[in-house]
Protein backbone atom coordinates (compact mmCIF):
# COMPACT_ATOMS: atom_id res chain seq x y z
CA UNK A 1 0.00 0.00 0.00
CA UNK A 2 2.69 2.57 0.86
CA UNK A 3 4.48 1.74 -2.39
CA UNK A 4 1.30 2.38 -4.42
CA UNK A 5 0.81 5.71 -2.63
CA UNK A 6 4.40 6.65 -3.47
CA UNK A 7 3.76 5.81 -7.11
CA UNK A 8 0.61 7.98 -7.16
CA UNK A 9 2.51 10.84 -5.56
CA UNK A 10 5.34 10.48 -8.09
CA UNK A 11 2.92 10.54 -11.01
CA UNK A 12 1.16 13.58 -9.55
CA UNK A 13 4.48 15.43 -9.28
CA UNK A 14 5.32 14.63 -12.90
CA UNK A 15 1.95 15.88 -14.09
CA UNK A 16 2.31 19.07 -12.06
CA UNK A 17 5.81 19.66 -13.42
CA UNK A 18 4.54 19.23 -16.98
CA UNK A 19 1.70 21.67 -16.35
CA UNK A 20 4.07 24.21 -14.78
CA UNK A 21 6.54 23.83 -17.67
CA UNK A 22 3.78 24.32 -20.20
CA UNK A 23 2.60 27.45 -18.40
CA UNK A 24 6.17 28.77 -18.25
CA UNK A 25 6.55 28.20 -22.04
CA UNK A 26 3.35 30.00 -22.95
CA UNK A 27 3.40 33.55 -24.34
CA UNK A 28 0.16 35.46 -24.51
CA UNK A 29 -0.14 37.94 -27.38
CA UNK A 30 -2.41 40.93 -27.75
CA UNK A 31 -3.52 42.18 -31.16
CA UNK A 32 -1.14 44.69 -32.80
CA UNK A 33 1.22 44.56 -29.81
CA UNK A 34 4.78 43.32 -30.21
CA UNK A 35 6.07 40.71 -27.83
CA UNK A 36 9.74 39.81 -27.40
CA UNK A 37 10.17 36.03 -27.15
CA UNK A 38 13.17 33.88 -26.17
CA UNK A 39 13.14 30.26 -27.29
CA UNK A 40 15.75 28.18 -25.47
CA UNK A 41 17.44 25.07 -26.78
CA UNK A 42 15.13 22.02 -26.99
CA UNK A 43 12.21 24.16 -25.91
CA UNK A 44 8.78 24.75 -27.42
CA UNK A 45 7.03 28.06 -26.76
CA UNK A 46 3.29 28.24 -27.26
CA UNK A 47 2.03 31.55 -28.66
CA UNK A 48 -1.57 32.15 -27.60
CA UNK A 49 -4.14 34.78 -28.45
CA UNK A 50 -7.59 34.80 -26.88
CA UNK A 51 -10.77 36.88 -26.80
CA UNK A 52 -10.86 37.08 -30.58
CA UNK A 53 -13.74 39.33 -31.72
CA UNK A 54 -16.35 37.69 -33.96
CA UNK A 55 -15.70 40.14 -36.84
CA UNK A 56 -12.11 38.83 -37.22
CA UNK A 57 -11.98 36.28 -40.08
CA UNK A 58 -8.30 35.39 -40.11
CA UNK A 59 -5.13 36.16 -38.14
CA UNK A 60 -1.44 36.30 -39.01
CA UNK A 61 1.38 35.73 -36.54
CA UNK A 62 4.77 37.03 -37.64
CA UNK A 63 8.09 36.43 -35.86
CA UNK A 64 11.44 38.04 -36.69
CA UNK A 65 15.04 37.37 -35.64
CA UNK A 66 18.16 39.12 -36.87
CA UNK A 67 20.09 36.18 -38.32
CA UNK A 68 19.12 32.93 -36.52
CA UNK A 69 16.50 30.60 -37.93
CA UNK A 70 13.33 29.98 -35.95
CA UNK A 71 10.54 27.47 -36.53
CA UNK A 72 6.89 28.46 -36.37
CA UNK A 73 4.36 25.62 -36.47
CA UNK A 74 0.63 25.04 -36.34
CA UNK A 75 1.25 21.95 -34.19
CA UNK A 76 3.59 21.13 -31.32
CA UNK A 77 5.50 18.74 -33.58
CA UNK A 78 6.57 20.56 -36.79
CA UNK A 79 5.81 18.84 -40.05
CA UNK A 80 5.89 19.47 -43.79
CA UNK A 81 3.13 21.87 -44.76
CA UNK A 82 2.46 22.71 -41.12
CA UNK A 83 5.56 24.71 -40.21
CA UNK A 84 8.20 27.08 -41.57
CA UNK A 85 11.84 27.61 -40.61
CA UNK A 86 13.45 30.92 -41.67
CA UNK A 87 14.57 34.22 -40.15
CA UNK A 88 11.42 36.22 -40.96
CA UNK A 89 8.42 33.93 -40.80
CA UNK A 90 4.70 33.95 -40.26
CA UNK A 91 1.60 31.80 -40.33
CA UNK A 92 -1.98 32.62 -41.28
CA UNK A 93 -4.89 30.93 -39.58
CA UNK A 94 -8.48 31.18 -40.75
CA UNK A 95 -11.13 31.09 -38.03
CA UNK A 96 -14.30 29.06 -37.70
CA UNK A 97 -17.58 30.41 -36.31
CA UNK A 98 -17.50 30.86 -32.56
CA UNK A 99 -13.72 30.49 -32.28
CA UNK A 100 -12.24 32.91 -29.71
CA UNK A 101 -8.83 31.37 -29.03
CA UNK A 102 -5.86 30.35 -31.19
CA UNK A 103 -2.33 29.11 -30.61
CA UNK A 104 0.88 28.39 -32.51
CA UNK A 105 4.25 26.94 -31.51
CA UNK A 106 7.77 28.42 -31.67
CA UNK A 107 10.93 26.29 -31.68
CA UNK A 108 14.69 26.75 -32.04
CA UNK A 109 15.69 24.39 -34.87
CA UNK A 110 19.49 24.73 -34.87
CA UNK A 111 20.18 23.64 -31.32
CA UNK A 112 20.79 27.19 -30.05
CA UNK A 113 18.49 29.59 -28.29
CA UNK A 114 16.63 32.09 -30.48
CA UNK A 115 15.49 35.57 -29.53
CA UNK A 116 13.13 37.65 -31.60
CA UNK A 117 10.00 39.74 -31.69
CA UNK A 118 6.52 38.79 -32.81
CA UNK A 119 3.13 40.36 -33.39
CA UNK A 120 -0.39 39.14 -34.20
CA UNK A 121 -2.46 41.07 -36.73
CA UNK A 122 -6.24 40.53 -37.15
CA UNK A 123 -8.15 40.92 -40.43
CA UNK A 124 -11.84 40.97 -41.31
CA UNK A 125 -13.72 39.09 -44.00
CA UNK A 126 -13.45 42.00 -46.43
CA UNK A 127 -9.62 42.06 -46.29
CA UNK A 128 -7.62 40.12 -48.91
CA UNK A 129 -6.06 36.87 -47.69
CA UNK A 130 -2.26 36.94 -48.34
CA UNK A 131 -0.91 33.78 -49.95
CA UNK A 132 -4.28 32.04 -50.10
CA UNK A 133 -3.74 31.05 -53.74
CA UNK A 134 -0.38 29.44 -53.09
CA UNK A 135 0.70 26.77 -55.57
CA UNK A 136 4.49 27.04 -55.18
CA UNK A 137 5.44 26.82 -51.50
CA UNK A 138 4.79 24.18 -48.83
CA UNK A 139 2.18 25.88 -46.68
CA UNK A 140 -1.44 25.68 -47.76
CA UNK A 141 -1.90 29.42 -47.14
CA UNK A 142 1.48 31.13 -47.21
CA UNK A 143 1.68 34.84 -46.28
CA UNK A 144 5.49 34.85 -46.31
CA UNK A 145 7.84 36.75 -48.60
CA UNK A 146 10.80 34.58 -49.66
CA UNK A 147 14.11 36.40 -50.16
CA UNK A 148 17.30 35.36 -51.93
CA UNK A 149 20.37 37.53 -52.44
CA UNK A 150 23.82 37.45 -54.00
CA UNK A 151 26.52 40.04 -54.59
CA UNK A 152 24.56 41.65 -57.40
CA UNK A 153 20.84 41.34 -56.73
CA UNK A 154 18.21 40.60 -54.12
CA UNK A 155 15.08 38.72 -55.22
CA UNK A 156 11.77 38.46 -53.36
CA UNK A 157 8.96 36.03 -54.22
CA UNK A 158 5.51 35.52 -52.74
CA UNK A 159 2.34 33.53 -53.34
CA UNK A 160 -0.76 35.21 -54.83
CA UNK A 161 -3.55 36.31 -52.50
CA UNK A 162 -7.28 35.67 -52.61
CA UNK A 163 -10.23 37.93 -51.88
CA UNK A 164 -11.59 37.83 -48.36
CA UNK A 165 -14.33 35.55 -47.09
CA UNK A 166 -16.23 35.17 -43.83
CA UNK A 167 -15.84 32.54 -41.13
CA UNK A 168 -17.10 29.10 -42.02
CA UNK A 169 -17.60 29.86 -45.73
CA UNK A 170 -15.66 28.24 -48.53
CA UNK A 171 -12.82 30.32 -49.99
CA UNK A 172 -13.39 31.67 -53.51
CA UNK A 173 -11.78 29.65 -56.30
CA UNK A 174 -8.39 30.97 -57.34
CA UNK A 175 -8.10 30.17 -61.05
CA UNK A 176 -11.45 28.95 -62.33
CA UNK A 177 -12.72 32.42 -63.29
CA UNK A 178 -11.21 35.74 -64.30
CA UNK A 179 -13.28 38.78 -63.43
CA UNK A 180 -13.98 41.57 -60.96
CA UNK A 181 -15.46 39.12 -58.45
CA UNK A 182 -12.32 37.00 -58.26
CA UNK A 183 -8.80 37.36 -56.95
CA UNK A 184 -7.65 38.79 -60.30
CA UNK A 185 -8.81 42.23 -59.22
CA UNK A 186 -6.19 42.38 -56.46
CA UNK A 187 -3.12 44.61 -56.67
CA UNK A 188 0.25 44.19 -54.91
CA UNK A 189 2.25 47.19 -53.66
CA UNK A 190 5.96 46.50 -53.15
CA UNK A 191 7.47 48.52 -50.29
CA UNK A 192 11.04 49.09 -49.17
CA UNK A 193 12.36 50.46 -45.89
CA UNK A 194 16.05 51.17 -45.18
CA UNK A 195 17.57 50.64 -41.75
CA UNK A 196 20.08 53.23 -40.44
CA UNK A 197 23.32 53.07 -42.44
CA UNK A 198 26.22 51.07 -40.99
CA UNK A 199 24.00 49.89 -38.12
CA UNK A 200 24.04 46.09 -37.80
CA UNK A 201 22.67 45.98 -34.27
CA UNK A 202 19.76 43.77 -33.35
CA UNK A 203 17.99 46.62 -31.57
CA UNK A 204 18.00 48.69 -34.75
CA UNK A 205 16.34 45.84 -36.66
CA UNK A 206 13.72 45.19 -33.96
CA UNK A 207 12.82 48.88 -33.82
CA UNK A 208 12.55 49.08 -37.59
CA UNK A 209 10.45 45.91 -37.87
CA UNK A 210 8.06 47.23 -35.25
CA UNK A 211 7.67 50.49 -37.18
CA UNK A 212 6.65 48.83 -40.49
CA UNK A 213 4.95 45.57 -39.50
CA UNK A 214 1.38 46.33 -40.57
CA UNK A 215 -0.30 48.01 -43.51
CA UNK A 216 -0.59 51.54 -42.17
CA UNK A 217 2.88 51.80 -40.63
CA UNK A 218 4.55 50.52 -43.79
CA UNK A 219 2.65 53.06 -45.86
CA UNK A 220 3.69 55.80 -43.44
CA UNK A 221 7.40 54.96 -43.19
CA UNK A 222 8.25 52.80 -46.20
CA UNK A 223 8.75 53.70 -49.84
CA UNK A 224 6.43 52.20 -52.44
CA UNK A 225 8.54 51.08 -55.38
CA UNK A 226 5.98 49.56 -57.72
CA UNK A 227 2.53 48.00 -58.03
CA UNK A 228 1.93 44.57 -59.55
CA UNK A 229 -1.32 43.37 -61.01
CA UNK A 230 -2.59 39.83 -60.55
CA UNK A 231 -1.38 39.05 -64.07
CA UNK A 232 2.23 39.95 -63.24
CA UNK A 233 4.78 37.50 -61.95
CA UNK A 234 5.02 37.62 -58.17
CA UNK A 235 8.77 38.17 -58.19
CA UNK A 236 10.74 41.41 -57.88
CA UNK A 237 14.49 41.98 -58.15
CA UNK A 238 16.47 44.71 -56.37
CA UNK A 239 20.10 45.75 -56.37
CA UNK A 240 22.02 44.24 -53.45
CA UNK A 241 23.65 46.63 -50.98
CA UNK A 242 25.99 44.53 -48.80
CA UNK A 243 26.05 45.74 -45.21
CA UNK A 244 22.92 47.88 -45.56
CA UNK A 245 19.83 46.62 -43.77
CA UNK A 246 16.66 46.66 -45.87
CA UNK A 247 13.11 45.56 -45.07
CA UNK A 248 10.84 44.49 -47.94
CA UNK A 249 7.11 44.08 -47.64
CA UNK A 250 4.15 43.35 -49.91
CA UNK A 251 0.74 44.90 -49.30
CA UNK A 252 -2.14 43.34 -51.20
CA UNK A 253 -5.14 45.61 -51.74
CA UNK A 254 -8.66 45.08 -52.96
CA UNK A 255 -9.62 48.10 -55.11
CA UNK A 256 -13.31 47.19 -55.06
CA UNK A 257 -13.71 47.02 -51.26
CA UNK A 258 -10.81 49.44 -50.59
CA UNK A 259 -9.21 47.05 -48.10
CA UNK A 260 -5.62 45.85 -47.65
CA UNK A 261 -3.58 43.16 -45.93
CA UNK A 262 0.13 42.80 -45.31
CA UNK A 263 2.38 39.89 -46.13
CA UNK A 264 5.10 39.05 -43.59
CA UNK A 265 7.90 41.66 -43.89
CA UNK A 266 11.35 40.26 -44.62
CA UNK A 267 14.76 41.84 -44.07
CA UNK A 268 18.28 41.37 -45.43
CA UNK A 269 21.75 42.85 -45.10
CA UNK A 270 22.93 41.18 -48.34
CA UNK A 271 25.74 39.57 -46.35
CA UNK A 272 26.21 36.71 -43.91
CA UNK A 273 26.62 37.09 -40.14
CA UNK A 274 28.40 33.73 -39.98
CA UNK A 275 31.02 34.00 -42.76
CA UNK A 276 34.55 34.64 -41.50
CA UNK A 277 35.74 35.90 -44.89
CA UNK A 278 32.95 38.00 -46.41
CA UNK A 279 30.71 38.45 -43.38
CA UNK A 280 28.76 41.56 -42.52
CA UNK A 281 31.41 42.51 -39.96
CA UNK A 282 34.31 42.07 -42.42
CA UNK A 283 32.96 43.75 -45.54
CA UNK A 284 35.82 46.24 -45.68
CA UNK A 285 38.65 44.08 -47.01
CA UNK A 286 42.17 45.28 -46.26
CA UNK A 287 43.10 45.01 -49.94
CA UNK A 288 40.08 47.12 -50.94
CA UNK A 289 40.91 49.76 -48.34
CA UNK A 290 44.53 49.97 -49.43
CA UNK A 291 43.56 50.18 -53.10
CA UNK A 292 40.95 52.91 -52.67
CA UNK A 293 43.04 54.85 -50.16
CA UNK A 294 45.75 55.20 -52.80
CA UNK A 295 43.08 56.05 -55.40
CA UNK A 296 41.63 58.70 -53.08
CA UNK A 297 45.02 60.34 -52.46
CA UNK A 298 45.75 60.36 -56.20
CA UNK A 299 42.28 61.80 -56.85
CA UNK A 300 42.84 64.59 -54.32
CA UNK A 301 46.12 65.50 -56.07
CA UNK A 302 44.47 65.45 -59.51
CA UNK A 303 41.55 67.55 -58.24
CA UNK A 304 43.81 70.50 -57.38
CA UNK A 305 46.99 69.98 -59.45
CA UNK A 306 46.04 67.65 -62.31
CA UNK A 307 46.33 70.12 -65.20
CA UNK A 308 49.55 71.63 -63.85
CA UNK A 309 51.19 68.22 -63.66
CA UNK A 310 49.80 66.92 -66.93
CA UNK A 311 51.78 63.68 -67.01
CA UNK A 312 50.54 62.71 -63.54
CA UNK A 313 46.97 63.42 -64.59
CA UNK A 314 47.30 61.31 -67.74
CA UNK A 315 48.73 58.46 -65.70
CA UNK A 316 45.82 58.54 -63.25
CA UNK A 317 43.21 58.73 -66.02
CA UNK A 318 44.87 55.94 -67.97
CA UNK A 319 45.05 53.89 -64.77
CA UNK A 320 41.31 54.26 -64.12
CA UNK A 321 40.35 53.60 -67.74
CA UNK A 322 42.44 50.42 -68.10
CA UNK A 323 41.72 49.12 -64.57
CA UNK A 324 37.93 49.32 -64.99
CA UNK A 325 37.92 47.54 -68.36
CA UNK A 326 40.32 44.83 -67.17
CA UNK A 327 38.38 44.18 -63.94
CA UNK A 328 35.19 43.63 -65.94
CA UNK A 329 36.93 41.24 -68.34
CA UNK A 330 38.77 39.21 -65.71
CA UNK A 331 35.67 38.91 -63.51
CA UNK A 332 33.45 37.73 -66.35
CA UNK A 333 35.97 35.22 -67.75
CA UNK A 334 37.71 33.80 -64.66
CA UNK A 335 36.93 32.56 -61.15
CA UNK A 336 40.02 34.00 -59.50
CA UNK A 337 40.01 35.13 -55.89
CA UNK A 338 39.01 38.76 -55.29
CA UNK A 339 42.42 39.81 -53.94
CA UNK A 340 44.19 38.29 -56.96
CA UNK A 341 41.83 40.06 -59.36
CA UNK A 342 42.33 43.36 -57.54
CA UNK A 343 46.13 42.97 -57.69
CA UNK A 344 46.08 42.16 -61.41
CA UNK A 345 43.73 45.09 -61.96
CA UNK A 346 46.19 47.43 -60.26
CA UNK A 347 49.05 46.11 -62.40
CA UNK A 348 47.09 46.53 -65.64
CA UNK A 349 45.99 49.97 -64.49
CA UNK A 350 49.62 51.00 -64.07
CA UNK A 351 50.39 49.67 -67.54
CA UNK A 352 47.45 51.62 -68.97
CA UNK A 353 48.60 54.81 -67.26
CA UNK A 354 52.15 54.40 -68.58
CA UNK A 355 50.87 53.74 -72.13
CA UNK A 356 48.75 56.91 -72.10
CA UNK A 357 51.66 59.02 -70.81
CA UNK A 358 54.10 57.53 -73.32
CA UNK A 359 51.67 58.07 -76.21
CA UNK A 360 51.53 61.75 -75.35
CA UNK A 361 55.32 61.90 -74.76
CA UNK A 362 56.10 60.26 -78.10
CA UNK A 363 53.43 61.63 -80.44
CA UNK A 364 52.48 64.85 -78.68
CA UNK A 365 48.81 64.56 -79.62
CA UNK A 366 47.02 66.39 -76.85
CA UNK A 367 43.53 65.89 -78.32
CA UNK A 368 43.76 62.10 -78.41
CA UNK A 369 44.71 62.05 -74.73
CA UNK A 370 42.04 64.60 -73.83
CA UNK A 371 39.44 62.41 -75.56
CA UNK A 372 40.29 59.60 -73.12
CA UNK A 373 39.93 62.09 -70.28
CA UNK A 374 36.59 63.20 -71.75
CA UNK A 375 35.38 59.61 -71.86
CA UNK A 376 36.11 59.33 -68.15
CA UNK A 377 33.97 62.39 -67.44
CA UNK A 378 31.27 61.11 -69.81
CA UNK A 379 31.20 57.77 -68.00
CA UNK A 380 30.80 59.50 -64.65
CA UNK A 381 28.05 61.84 -65.90
CA UNK A 382 26.17 58.96 -67.53
CA UNK A 383 26.47 56.92 -64.33
CA UNK A 384 25.05 59.84 -62.32
CA UNK A 385 22.08 60.11 -64.71
CA UNK A 386 21.17 56.44 -64.26
CA UNK A 387 21.80 56.66 -60.51
CA UNK A 388 18.77 58.96 -60.28
CA UNK A 389 15.18 57.64 -60.58
CA UNK A 390 15.71 57.77 -64.36
CA UNK A 391 17.53 54.44 -64.05
CA UNK A 392 14.38 52.73 -62.76
CA UNK A 393 12.18 53.76 -65.69
CA UNK A 394 10.73 50.65 -67.28
CA UNK A 395 12.18 51.32 -70.74
CA UNK A 396 15.72 51.05 -69.37
CA UNK A 397 15.06 47.48 -68.20
CA UNK A 398 16.01 46.59 -71.76
CA UNK A 399 19.76 46.12 -72.02
CA UNK A 400 19.77 47.41 -75.60
CA UNK A 401 18.02 50.68 -74.70
CA UNK A 402 20.12 51.13 -71.58
CA UNK A 403 23.53 50.60 -73.17
CA UNK A 404 22.73 52.66 -76.27
CA UNK A 405 21.58 55.58 -74.12
CA UNK A 406 24.49 55.16 -71.72
CA UNK A 407 27.04 55.05 -74.55
CA UNK A 408 25.55 58.11 -76.27
CA UNK A 409 25.99 60.18 -73.11
CA UNK A 410 29.55 58.91 -72.67
CA UNK A 411 30.49 59.78 -76.28
CA UNK A 412 28.77 63.19 -76.39
CA UNK A 413 30.75 64.65 -73.47
CA UNK A 414 34.21 64.50 -75.19
CA UNK A 415 32.80 66.53 -78.11
CA UNK A 416 32.79 69.61 -75.89
CA UNK A 417 36.49 69.04 -75.25
CA UNK A 418 37.22 69.79 -78.92
CA UNK A 419 36.03 73.36 -78.43
CA UNK A 420 37.21 73.89 -74.86
CA UNK A 421 40.02 71.36 -74.25
CA UNK A 422 41.66 73.05 -71.28
CA UNK A 423 38.40 73.84 -69.49
CA UNK A 424 37.12 70.33 -70.12
CA UNK A 425 40.33 68.77 -68.85
CA UNK A 426 40.27 70.86 -65.67
CA UNK A 427 36.58 70.04 -65.13
CA UNK A 428 37.35 66.34 -65.38
CA UNK A 429 40.19 66.72 -62.89
CA UNK A 430 37.87 68.39 -60.38
CA UNK A 431 34.84 66.11 -60.75
CA UNK A 432 36.63 62.75 -61.13
CA UNK A 433 39.31 63.58 -58.56
CA UNK A 434 36.74 64.57 -55.95
CA UNK A 435 34.71 61.41 -56.63
CA UNK A 436 37.84 59.33 -56.07
CA UNK A 437 37.99 60.87 -52.59
CA UNK A 438 34.37 59.80 -52.03
CA UNK A 439 35.27 56.21 -53.02
CA UNK A 440 38.18 56.27 -50.58
CA UNK A 441 35.86 57.36 -47.76
CA UNK A 442 33.43 54.58 -48.74
CA UNK A 443 36.15 52.00 -48.04
CA UNK A 444 35.89 52.97 -44.35
CA UNK A 445 32.38 54.47 -43.94
CA UNK A 446 29.49 53.26 -46.07
CA UNK A 447 28.02 55.85 -48.44
CA UNK A 448 25.43 55.30 -51.15
CA UNK A 449 27.39 57.49 -53.60
CA UNK A 450 29.68 54.56 -54.34
CA UNK A 451 26.75 52.93 -56.16
CA UNK A 452 26.92 55.63 -58.85
CA UNK A 453 29.60 53.56 -60.56
CA UNK A 454 29.04 50.26 -58.74
CA UNK A 455 25.58 49.83 -60.28
CA UNK A 456 27.12 50.19 -63.76
CA UNK A 457 29.84 47.69 -62.82
CA UNK A 458 27.18 45.24 -61.64
CA UNK A 459 25.29 45.64 -64.90
CA UNK A 460 28.50 44.87 -66.80
CA UNK A 461 29.12 41.73 -64.73
CA UNK A 462 25.58 40.34 -64.36
CA UNK A 463 23.35 39.76 -67.37
CA UNK A 464 20.20 39.68 -65.21
CA UNK A 465 20.93 42.88 -63.30
CA UNK A 466 18.70 44.86 -65.68
CA UNK A 467 15.67 43.51 -63.78
CA UNK A 468 16.88 44.91 -60.46
CA UNK A 469 15.64 48.10 -58.84
CA UNK A 470 18.69 50.22 -58.03
CA UNK A 471 17.16 52.30 -55.25
CA UNK A 472 19.62 53.12 -52.43
CA UNK A 473 19.17 54.91 -49.10
CA UNK A 474 20.04 58.60 -48.76
CA UNK A 475 20.86 59.42 -45.16
CA UNK A 476 22.99 61.96 -43.28
CA UNK A 477 26.36 60.57 -44.37
CA UNK A 478 25.30 60.71 -48.02
CA UNK A 479 24.34 64.37 -47.86
CA UNK A 480 27.64 65.10 -46.12
CA UNK A 481 29.58 63.29 -48.84
CA UNK A 482 27.64 65.12 -51.58
CA UNK A 483 28.67 68.39 -49.93
CA UNK A 484 32.29 67.24 -49.74
CA UNK A 485 32.21 66.17 -53.39
CA UNK A 486 30.77 69.50 -54.55
CA UNK A 487 33.16 71.60 -52.43
CA UNK A 488 36.25 69.66 -53.53
CA UNK A 489 35.20 69.62 -57.19
CA UNK A 490 34.31 73.31 -57.41
CA UNK A 491 37.40 74.36 -55.42
CA UNK A 492 39.70 72.29 -57.62
CA UNK A 493 38.16 73.58 -60.86
CA UNK A 494 38.23 77.26 -59.80
CA UNK A 495 41.78 77.02 -58.43
CA UNK A 496 43.17 75.40 -61.56
CA UNK A 497 41.34 77.76 -63.94
CA UNK A 498 42.70 80.76 -62.01
CA UNK A 499 46.26 79.43 -61.82
CA UNK A 500 46.42 78.36 -65.48
CA UNK A 501 44.81 81.48 -67.00
CA UNK A 502 48.16 82.94 -68.17
CA UNK A 503 49.87 79.66 -69.04
CA UNK A 504 49.77 77.74 -72.33
CA UNK A 505 46.73 75.51 -72.74
CA UNK A 506 48.82 72.33 -72.48
CA UNK A 507 52.51 71.64 -71.89
CA UNK A 508 54.52 70.69 -75.02
CA UNK A 509 55.57 67.11 -75.69
CA UNK A 510 59.08 66.41 -74.30
CA UNK A 511 59.98 64.25 -77.30
CA UNK A 512 58.96 66.87 -79.84
CA UNK A 513 60.89 69.51 -77.89
CA UNK A 514 63.98 67.28 -77.98
CA UNK A 515 63.62 66.84 -81.75
CA UNK A 516 63.34 70.58 -82.25
CA UNK A 517 66.36 71.20 -80.03
CA UNK A 518 68.40 68.66 -81.95
CA UNK A 519 67.56 70.28 -85.28
CA UNK A 520 68.43 73.68 -83.88
CA UNK A 521 71.84 72.48 -82.75
CA UNK A 522 72.55 70.97 -86.17
CA UNK A 523 71.81 74.17 -88.09
CA UNK A 524 73.12 76.83 -85.68
CA UNK A 525 76.92 76.80 -85.94
CA UNK A 526 77.24 79.64 -83.43
CA UNK A 527 75.69 77.49 -80.75
CA UNK A 528 78.52 75.93 -78.65
CA UNK A 529 76.55 72.75 -78.44
CA UNK A 530 76.87 72.45 -82.22
CA UNK A 531 80.57 71.58 -81.73
CA UNK A 532 79.88 69.10 -79.00
CA UNK A 533 80.05 65.45 -79.94
CA UNK A 534 76.94 63.31 -79.61
CA UNK A 535 76.00 61.63 -76.37
CA UNK A 536 76.97 58.10 -77.51
CA UNK A 537 80.39 59.38 -78.61
CA UNK A 538 80.95 61.07 -75.27
CA UNK A 539 79.94 57.96 -73.37
CA UNK A 540 82.25 55.78 -75.49
CA UNK A 541 85.17 58.14 -74.96
CA UNK A 542 84.58 58.15 -71.23
CA UNK A 543 84.53 54.34 -71.17
CA UNK A 544 87.83 54.23 -73.04
CA UNK A 545 89.39 56.57 -70.52
CA UNK A 546 88.41 54.23 -67.74
CA UNK A 547 89.70 51.07 -69.44
CA UNK A 548 92.76 52.16 -71.47
CA UNK A 549 96.05 52.58 -69.56
CA UNK A 550 97.79 55.90 -70.10
CA UNK A 551 101.32 55.87 -71.62
CA UNK A 552 104.28 57.27 -69.68
CA UNK A 553 105.09 60.91 -70.50
CA UNK A 554 108.92 60.40 -69.98
CA UNK A 555 111.00 62.59 -67.65
CA UNK A 556 108.96 63.93 -64.78
CA UNK A 557 111.74 65.71 -62.84
CA UNK A 558 110.74 69.36 -62.33
CA UNK A 559 112.92 71.95 -64.00
CA UNK A 560 115.07 74.15 -61.82
CA UNK A 561 114.59 77.79 -62.74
Amino acid sequence: MPSSWLMYIFLYVLVCDAVVAQLENRVVFLFNTFQNVNVNENETVQAVVSRIPPEVAFITLQFHTQHSNATLSYTRMPGLGLSLTVVDLGLLSTLIPGQTKLSWFLLAPDGDSVAGTGVILPYTSSDPVPGACNLEFDLDIDPNVYLHYNLFETTIRFAPANIGYSRGSNPPACDTEVGENTRWRLRYDIYQYFLPESDLSEQSLITSIQSVANVQTMRDHGKRLMTLSSNDKTEVVFSSIPGQGVIYSVIVKDPVLNTSSSYIPVHTYACSFFSTLDGCDTLGKISTRIFFTIVGLAGLFVCFFGHRFFKCELFCMGFGFAAFIFFVLITRTTKLDYDIRLTLTAVIGIVGGVILVMSWWRFGSVMSCVVVVGLMLGFLISSIVFFTPVGDIQVFRSNVVFWVTFSCIVVVVPLFFVRWPREGNITTCGVAGAYAVVLAVNAYIYTSLSYITLNILKRFLNDNFSKAFTDVPFQDIDFIMITVWVILGVSGIVLQLYRERTRPFFPPSPYLMWLQERERRKTNVLDPSHHTSSLPSRLLARARQLTVRRESAGERTPLLL
